[in-house]
């Protein structure tokens, strides 16, 4: 009797307690002011962070199994999700909310405070007391850090500037998609129907208004490809996994295909018809004939750097074709990148992501990849009420050229931001585009195909999905 009355005392209490907690959620939810007493139980900043940092040290594994992924890939997913739960997909041209701002200045704080502690020992002249001078090893943040992470800042304060400066704005409004009225059954149909429609004067937007949306749409273009050229630096210098070399054919033409392999091996490569003879008419496709390039580069440059000649990597074709070769793949995946800026990433780099150990380029690729989504996802909004001024002033014909990022423009538009020198400038153009004006097969490789376009837009963060990554991201 003694037993049963303790258990529903206990059962009692537990009860009394999920309605107190249920009540103050109400509360809360409601807009009604809680008690003193349960402002009082909200974590604060400290505690916030440090079980950020605790999930972190665990690897996303809060059983305590030992189950989580390694510091780099949790430390990602963290800059990722961060970024989705507070931009999400951006609907509209409105300034964000201050608290939803200032909960992202202080949470992309915390996670790039870890770029602080990852230093590298440079020498440095000290005088002692006696007045001699030595010559001491001192800890500096290490040299890409300390370039890209300011520069990646302010690329992030640029598009939430942007955003803010969209406050005054009464030109322009959103239709919303449940709207009955004879303004909502104009609105969009397409893939894209649950953003909110722009809806423009009878007779389009005033010059000026047309005049400062463009030039906004410049500056978002010249961010996203400065985050978009760091992004590839960063993929480009982490190692590449062991089991996705192991994963590969012998032979690159395995991987690429008889049509594609030819069309890349052939005496003359025409970047304008190849791409004509490509089918890139769905995302699918696009990634696909990316993965085979990429497999392709990977095995070519195995090949060349196979010192043993009976090496299973080993290859009967001299060192200049291969070479040529791998050049003409990597232009093509140059004009990939640039054409298609929002397709997914390739099964390499998701490989690199996953199996990458270094904390410091786990922050780069993460955060430049982020600041890139949002960069395209706003100049495609800004984009949607240039289309409807245009249809306003042209019912017929109301259409605006989409522009895509320029491949000729993102060394240029990255020493803007980052303040690379013309020595820089040149080094880098020289190891990435490896042009030499002597050989009449490079001038032909390197000729701008023309403008590729799809039907759809896509985002990093829409591919996300608003879950965790990347084990399966994009």
């Amino acid at each position: 009797m003694i037993l049963e009355t303790k258990n529903n005392s206990m059962a009692g209490g537990r009860a009394l307690k999920c309605n107190e907690t249920f009540k103050s959620r109400l509360a809360n939810d409601s807009g009604v002011a809680s008690s003193p007493r349960a402002q009082q139980n909200q974590p604060s900043d400290m505690e916030l962070m440090k079980e950020k940092f605790a999930k972190l040290l665990l690897g996303e594994d809060m059983s305590g199994g030992g189950k989580g992924v390694s510091s780099a890939l949790a430390l990602s997913n963290s800059i990722t999700n961060l970024a989705a739960s507070v931009f999400g997909e951006l609907k509209r041209l409105e300034p964000m909310p201050a608290e939803t701002k200032a909960k992202w200045r202080k949470e992309i704080g915390w996670l790039l405070s870890v770029t602080d502690h990852i230093v590298e020992f440079v020498p440095c002249n000290q005088k002692s007391k006696d007045g001699t001078n030595m010559e001491v090893m001192i800890t500096k943040q290490r040299s890409d850090l300390q370039m890209n992470i300011p520069a990646l800042r302010k690329l992030d304060a640029m598009l939430v500037d942007c955003l803010d400066s969209f406050k005054d704005q009464s030109e322009f409004s959103y239709v919303s998609k449940d709207d009955q009225s004879e303004d909502g059954k104009n609105s969009r149909n397409d893939d894209k129907w649950w953003i909110p429609t722009p809806k423009v004067p009878p007779n389009g937007l005033s010059d000026p208004m047309r005049k400062w949306l463009q030039f906004q749409k410049d500056s978002v273009n010249q961010v996203h490809k400065a985050a978009m050229a760091i992004n590839a630096q960063v993929l480009s210098e982490m190692e590449i996994p062991e089991s996705y070399i192991e994963s590969l054919p012998k032979k690159g033409r395995a991987s690429l295909g008889d049509s594609i392999y030819k069309s890349i091996t052939d005496e003359y490569f025409d970047p304008d018809y190849f791409f004509t003879t490509m089918d890139l008419s769905s995302e699918h496709k696009i990634v696909d004939l990316k993965n085979r390039i990429e497999a392709s580069v990977v095995i070519w440059r195995r090949k060349m750097n196979a010192k043993d000649g009976k090496s299973t990597w080993g290859s009967a074709v001299s060192f200049e074709k291969r070479e040529i070769f791998e050049e003409r793949a990597e232009l093509v995946l140059l004009i990939l990148k640039q054409r298609f800026p929002g397709i997914p990433q390739s099964t390499l780099d998701i490989s690199k992501i996953q199996y990458n150990r270094d904390l410091g380029q786990a922050v780069l690729e993460s955060y430049s990849r982020i600041i890139e989504s949002r960069a395209f996802t706003i100049m495609s909004r800004i984009e949607d009420v240039l289309q409807a001024d245009a249809r306003a002033q042209n019912p017929s014909n109301g259409e605006v050229k989409k522009s895509l990022p320029d491949t000729e423009e993102v060394g240029k538009t990255l020493l803007d931001f980052i303040g690379w020198s013309a020595d820089q400038e040149d080094n880098n153009t020289k190891k990435d585009l490896k042009e030499d004006s002597t050989k009449d097969v490079d001038s032909k490789l390197l000729c701008k195909p023309h403008n590729i376009v799809t039907n759809k837009r896509f985002s990093y963060l829409e591919n996300l999905g608003m879950c965790r990554s990347p084990t399966a991201r994009h």
